[in-house]
Parts: structure tokens; sequence; C-alpha cells
């Protein structure tokens, strides 16, 4: 059993070396708030966290102007109770409606413009983009979300494709959209290739964040994430390297930077360990979102998701 002590030290330390949650008068009240309903109240200061972490951050409605532009034609899709944005190029010559597809997913509390530089590099090779846009961030339906929701949408997404008869040559995901990638993949994805960006390891590890910078106690974050795995049907430890590393038999690409402060470079190293000859790319000084616009990135990943097998 872990102890105390050692549980805040991890936290303490995660906390350290992550700034996804940044100090703001927005974090100051959120985590008033969540410390006084955990002292007045702790079964409504579980689920008022539980709602917390799982509302992606910055808010979507933020980047709804962010979207991509005139040269890309969305899709809605219906996704449980809520929904899918898919993006495709619309500018794209009519041969390329048989090339094999690259499905572009971006990160928690991202959006699919994110994914623009890596997916105008994928169709300068030939190949077709596809920008996924999750449930609850961008333009797509809902409020909250999660690793495992990710994972089933990923799912279900390259499953569609595949029966309109698509060839996937490649899913690429950033940051807790590789994490779900990574699941999806282990759970037999039809997809050649895949490449992680900045993956997170450990959904645990990030509730001890969490409670962390709020300012909440560890049977407050053991019961969030109980609550968690039961509505999920999905324990956290499921997400982790270890066990989806070992079920996942595609040709993996992981680029993470030293200096990341969201995901530690730990994480891709416990990646790269568990998968069996996945290539780890170390980038230095372009911390966690940088990686997908710099060229000697796009380059690289582009050689790899280009070549057929």
């Amino acid at each position: 059993m872990t102890s105390a002590s050692s549980t805040s030290s991890s936290a303490a330390a995660h906390a350290a070396q992550s700034n996804y949650y940044r100090p703001s008068r927005l974090m100051r009240a959120v985590r008033f708030g969540l410390t006084t309903s955990e002292r007045l109240w702790p079964a409504l200061g579980v689920r008022a966290a539980h709602r917390i972490f799982g509302t992606p951050l910055p808010l979507k409605w933020l980047y709804r102007a962010q979207a991509p532009g005139a040269a890309w034609r969305r899709e809605a899709w219906s996704f449980e109770n809520a929904s899918l944005g898919l993006y495709h190029l619309a500018t794209q010559d009519s041969g390329a409606e048989s090339a094999p597809v690259v499905l572009l997913v971006h990160g928690w509390g991202g959006h699919a413009g994110q994914m623009l530089t890596l997916a105008e590099a994928v169709a300068n090779a030939g190949l077709r983009p596809v920008l996924l846009e999750l449930p609850a961030h961008g333009r797509s339906a809902g409020m909250m979300s999660n690793a495992p929701q990710f994972a089933r949408a990923i799912s279900y997404v390259v499953a569609r494709l595949v029966a309109d008869g698509h060839a996937l040559r490649a899913v690429v995901a950033h940051s807790m959209g590789a994490n779900a990638l990574g699941v999806a993949a282990a759970q037999g994805l039809r997809a050649e290739r895949l490449v992680l960006l900045a993956p997170p390891a450990s959904a645990r590890e990030f509730t001890r964040y969490f409670t962390h910078t709020f300012g909440l106690s560890e049977k407050t974050r053991l019961a969030m994430q109980r609550l968690f795995e039961a509505q999920e049907g999905f324990l956290m430890a499921q997400l982790e390297p270890a066990a989806v590393g070992p079920r996942i038999v595609q040709p993996t690409l992981i680029v993470h930077d030293r200096d990341d402060r969201v995901n530690r470079f730990a994480d891709a190293q416990a990646y790269r360990d568990a998968i069996k000859g996945a290539q780890l790319v170390a980038t230095q000084g372009l911390g966690h979102r940088r990686i997908l616009k710099e060229e000697g990135v796009i380059q690289q990943v582009t050689r790899f998701i280009a070549r057929a097998d």
C-alpha cells in the first residue's frame, strides 16, 4: 500500500514539472470551491472534483475561431452522448480519394486546428489526411470526456473508415490522444502504423497532480478515481504503457521533447520500453505543443508514415 507521504511526494514531483493547470484567478476560485465542498460535504466534493477533472481546459469555445479553414470540409458524426468532427481536405485532387488515410488526433483541451501543419505535410506526401475532433473539444458536442472515451472514438472512426473502403496508413495522435491511441491499438485497431506525440503514461499520476493542485486529500482522489473507473468500466491501470504496450503490433514512432512540462519525457520512454520495436525520437527545447509544428519533427513523422511495408 502506498503511504500518504509517498503519495504526496509523487504528486508534488509531478506538479513541479507540469504546468497544465496554470495559476489564474479562475483556478484559485475552483480550488476554493473544491476544498470547501470537500470539507463541508465530502460526497459532493468527490462529484465536483470528478466533473472538473473530466472537463477539458481551456474551454472549447475559446478555440472555435482556430478551427481548420475553408480548405477543409467538416462532417459531424453522432457518438455516444456527444459528437465527433471529421475534417477532410476539400482542395485535394480527386485522385486522393483512393489514397491511404492518415487520421490525425489532437490531445486533451486541444482541437483539430493544432494538427494542420502535420496534415498539410501528409497531403503533400500523397496521402489523405483526416482530422478528428473529439467529444467536448472544438465544435464537437459534449462538455466532459476522458481517455477511455477518446480510445472508443478513435476505434469507432477507424472502423467506419475501413468499412467505407479506406486503407488506414497511420494514426497520429498528440498528448492524451496518444495515450488513447495506445489503448485503441492494444484492442486491435486496424491501422498500419502509429505515431505517439508527447504521450502521458499514467492517468493515476495525473489524478495525483490534479488533487495536489486543487488542495484535495488522497481520500478524495481515490474516491474520484473509483467513480471514474465505475462509470467507464475501465481501470486507470489499463491505460498505462505496461498494460497496452505488449499488445501493440504496429510499427510505432514516439516523439517527445525533453523539456515537455505537461507530460514527462520518462512517459515516452515507458512507451518505448513497452512496445516491441518502437522508435523514440527525442527533441530539445520544443516543449509540449511546438513539436506539432517544428519542421524536423514534421519531416520525420511524414517519412515514417509514408513508407509502405
